[in-house]
């Protein structure tokens, strides 16, 4: 089994920069504490900031970065383990598509295919919808770029093993939003870890770039934080402003921690967001700053699907009418902030190609090829030639122009 050998290279490297993996993430706190002699040590085994590549580990599965640029889909586990993994194969062959962003860890906690890790939650929360082996081979075959979504601060399945890391009331109860699902805690080191521990396992396996979502607090979070009970780690002593910095500061730390630990596997590294975190200085009640997350990414993947906006945003009376017109004026808005990073990362928008019903009538409209295209042809006169494309149904819309010059 090719992808899972492990070359001596590889081996060097993570006992040099001592990131094998615990075997219990949870406990790490309690095995994190140095000597100042280990932190001395620590500072002298930092990874550099180019990490040399003959070092870097090979999982044995190539497939190149799109020279055309990512034009990519969202893929389930259930599809990419079943029969309508053959469709949407058969989808990138025939058309400009050339990515998939499979679901590696869910919206929920669980993991989709065995990762081969360690840690018993991961083991307990693991159904094999996917045989990875058989997924990566078959992207190789047909050289379909592999991106693994991770879900990070939404997570039931941590949050009902560990309260601790999560949010709870005063009583202990757990803290859940309205559809009953439950947050981690983006402040805790140890929930940082254990997500680390799915990424490099799904590199390990040959995806070529982890897709982080859900890397935020809970929507409207500001509203409830003194309600709630949850530790702040290490923030608590940081001279921050206020507690919306706090926020901001954990949720880009944890990006910039998850992209170093991950340099020795050879991936990239991405973040979904907000789309409204581009048009606004920051959202503070999630913790999400543009700016400072798109500083320590590889891509930046915004989710503007015009069904997402408000009646009325950027001046459009019925946003998900006028598809061109969204991402028109989102991307202005989007390209005047990263024009002022030093080291912007690339652009990848999420739009969409589903029918938001959900709105009402008049609000909404059947969304085609004609709508999917109005979308790709706006990024495309902003400068932007990627993007990836969001049905959580994986029905793509056939007969869609995806390239355009």
């Amino acid at each position: 089994m090719k992808n899972k050998n492990i070359f001596l290279k590889s081996a060097w490297v993570l006992s040099f920069v001592g990131m094998v993996s615990l075997t219990n993430p949870i406990q790490a706190e309690e095995t994190s504490s140095l000597s100042h002699l280990e932190e001395k040590s620590a500072e002298i085994l930092s990874l550099p900031e180019q990490f040399p590549s003959q070092f870097k580990y090979d999982s044995g599965i190539t497939i190149a970065y799109p020279e055309s640029g990512v034009k990519g889909v969202y893929v389930t586990g259930h599809s990419a383990g079943g029969s309508r993994m053959e469709t949407l194969v058969d989808l990138m062959n025939t058309t400009d598509l050339n990515a998939m962003v499979v679901d590696v860890k869910d919206d929920y906690g669980d993991f989709t295919m065995d990762l081969q890790s360690e840690n018993e939650l991961i083991q307990k929360n693991t159904y094999n919808y996917a045989d990875p082996e058989k997924l990566l081979a078959t992207m190789e075959e047909n050289q379909i770029y592999p991106i693994a979504r991770i879900v990070v601060f939404k997570d039931s399945r941590l949050a009902n093993a560990h309260p601790e890391l999560s949010f709870t009331y005063p009583n202990g109860e757990l803290w859940t939003n309205g559809r009953g699902e439950s947050f981690v805690n983006p402040f805790s080191k140890e929930v940082w870890d254990y997500n680390i521990e799915v990424a490099k396992q799904a590199a390990k396996m040959g995806f070529k770039e982890i897709q982080f979502d859900y890397v935020r607090f809970p929507e409207g979070f500001e509203h409830r934080a003194e309600e709630l009970n949850y530790t702040r780690g290490n923030y608590d002593e940081k001279d921050l402003e206020d507690d919306t910095q706090e926020r901001i500061h954990a949720v880009t730390d944890f990006v910039a921690y998850a992209r170093e630990q991950l340099q020795p596997f050879d991936v990239e590294v991405s973040v979904d967001i907000f789309g409204y975190s581009a048009t606004e200085k920051e959202a503070p009640g999630i913790g999400q700053n543009f700016s400072k997350i798109s500083s320590n990414v590889d891509v930046i993947s915004s989710m503007i699907y015009p069904s997402h906006w408000g009646l009325g945003y950027f001046g459009i009376a019925k946003p998900d009418l006028e598809p061109y017109q969204v991402v028109d004026e989102y991307m202005k808005a989007e390209n005047e902030v990263l024009g002022k990073l030093d080291d912007a990362p690339t652009s990848r928008p999420w739009i969409q190609d589903f029918t938001a019903s959900y709105l009402g009538g008049g609000n909404y409209k059947v969304y085609g090829s004609a709508e999917v295209e109005a979308q790709i042809k706006a990024l495309a006169d902003n400068g932007v030639n990627e993007f990836l494309l969001w049905d959580a149904g994986n029905t793509y819309t056939e007969n869609v122009q995806y390239t355009f010059e």
